[in-house]
């Protein structure tokens, strides 16, 4: 006999257990639906992000800073260290250790909360009088009803065309966590998020590391001054980035990979590699949801067609995420989760796309929120900005890291605040002060105003809003 809910997950990454345990809160009988698998074959909730995604990578990113610390910058501290090694198995022992512990937090908040767990691939069947029929497919197959359903199934890796990921030579970001030892030579296929931080991570533990980029532009989607102040820390590093080349035939062998392109010159390269992590973006997941048998509508990218509010084209079917349009962040997917599991109940939820906040996590960090100067001139909106350097920063030069700066953009006419864009330490941290000042419609001088602690990185954002005003208090 089917099992009765008021709502059922379809997928338990951000988006998804999210989703749940907001509306188990808002006092629903809810399911949750997940197929992730640990080694054992036991449940690893929390989809991408968790497992392959943005917990593993940044652990790995932790682990190899502190080794280049201790080889390169620990001296200029009066630190001796010497005959410094790097145990890979440890490290990556670590990092599976840190997603453990993110798995079972989760299934600690289901039951806490009082959410159903099913471990399995969930997938339509039918529509029913007042729900939906799920069927769970799993160790115990099981049928569950209900009567509000939100899909939140994730994305996966974009193979690049006629080469699949065997992720032992061809990696996707999955491989990329789970190299056993550090390439000679590794070569990466796009400049995003995901391309970087692999890259950092592996050219931090010895690794000739070069990284092919289609498009001609570096990091198109940021500021360009940002970009190019990052652009001149990673070639400082030697990490090797190509833009604009044409990727041609991939050949695997026993001992590697080599990569055929042309670069922006016009000339013929090959490249050889002992791997190859292909890093072209992602793709909606809906495999084996079986939208055809109630109908869900889908747009030519394959993700679920949603309104403002996401719902989809069928009555009490929703879907949050990477699945759906908007940009594929963890934390989009979570505000759109408790937005969902809130307009279910009657409420309001609320996710405003102009401030959701963008975090790279290389060396310097890339954070930004709202417009880039390029979009504003070509919106033609009028703007002033205003800059401040880390290099005059007093915390900064104590952390021995004076890389990069803080970038305000503000309305010429109003001085409220457009963008705000750091390339710099801990700029996934500032970040969050400008998210709020958005979310509050706050002026540059607001924040210029604001008292901030010294000696603290977060001067440098005061100043760079001081600057919006050509002002200045250089501490």
């Amino acid at each position: 006999m089917s099992q009765q809910f008021d709502v059922i997950v379809i997928g338990g990454g951000p988006g998804g257990y999210i989703a749940a345990i907001r509306a188990a809160q808002l006092g629903f009988k809810v399911a949750c639906i997940d197929e992730w698998k640990n080694a054992a074959g036991g449940p690893a909730p929390g989809g991408t992000c968790t497992n392959v995604g943005c917990i593993p990578s940044k652990a790995l990113l932790q682990s190899s800073e502190h080794f280049e610390h201790a080889n390169k910058h620990f001296a200029d501290h009066g630190i001796t260290a010497t005959n410094v090694k790097i145990d890979i198995a440890k490290m990556i022992g670590r990092k599976d250790t840190v997603v453990k512990q993110n798995n079972d937090g989760i299934l600690y908040l289901f039951k806490k909360n009082k959410v159903s767990f099913f471990h399995g691939r969930g997938s339509f069947v039918k529509a029913v009088d007042g729900g939906y029929e799920i069927a769970v497919a799993g160790a115990q197959n099981e049928t569950l009803t209900g009567k509000q359903v939100i899909v939140a199934t994730g994305s996966n890796a974009r193979a690049l065309p006629g080469v699949p990921f065997d992720e032992e030579l061809v990696l996707s970001n999955d491989g990329a966590l789970r190299i056993g030892a550090v390439p000679k030579k590794l070569a990466l296929i796009g400049s995003g998020v995901i391309g970087l931080e692999m890259g950092s991570v592996w050219r931090r533990l010895g690794a000739d590391v070069t990284i092919l980029e289609g498009l001609p532009t570096f990091l198109g989607a940021v500021d360009e001054q940002i970009a190019k102040e990052a652009r001149k820390a990673f070639d400082k590093q030697g990490l090797k980035i190509e833009l604009g080349v044409k990727v041609g035939e991939i050949k695997t062998a026993k001992k590697g990979v080599t990569v055929n392109y042309t670069n922006a010159k016009g000339e013929a390269v090959a490249l050889e590699a002992d791997k190859l992590v292909v890093s072209i973006g992602r793709v909606p997941n809906t495999n084996g949801l079986n939208v055809e048998a109630v109908g869900l509508q889908l747009d030519e990218r394959g993700a679920i067609v949603v309104d403002a509010d996401c719902r989809t084209n069928l009555p009490g079917v929703w879907a949050v995420g990477d699945v759906v349009r908007g940009p594929m962040l963890a934390h989009k997917a979570e505000e759109e989760g408790v937005a969902v599991a809130e307009r279910i109940a009657g409420q309001h939820g609320h996710v405003n796309f102009n401030t959701i906040p963008w975090v790279i996590y290389t060396s310097p960090e890339i954070a930004w929120v709202g417009r880039t100067e390029q979009q504003l001139k070509a919106d033609g909106v009028a703007y002033k900005a205003g800059t401040f350097p880390f290099l005059a920063n007093g915390r900064a030069r104590a952390l021995g890291d004076t890389t990069g700066m803080v970038k305000f953009l503000a309305d010429a006419a109003t001085d409220e605040i457009l963008g705000v864009h750091i390339v710099g330490p801990m700029a996934s941290e500032l970040i969050a002060e400008a998210v709020v000042a958005m979310e509050f419609k706050a002026s540059a001088e607001d924040i210029a105003r604001i008292c901030h602690a010294h000696p603290s990185l977060s001067e440098a954002t005061k100043e760079a809003a001081l600057a919006v005003d050509k002002r200045t208090l250089n501490f």
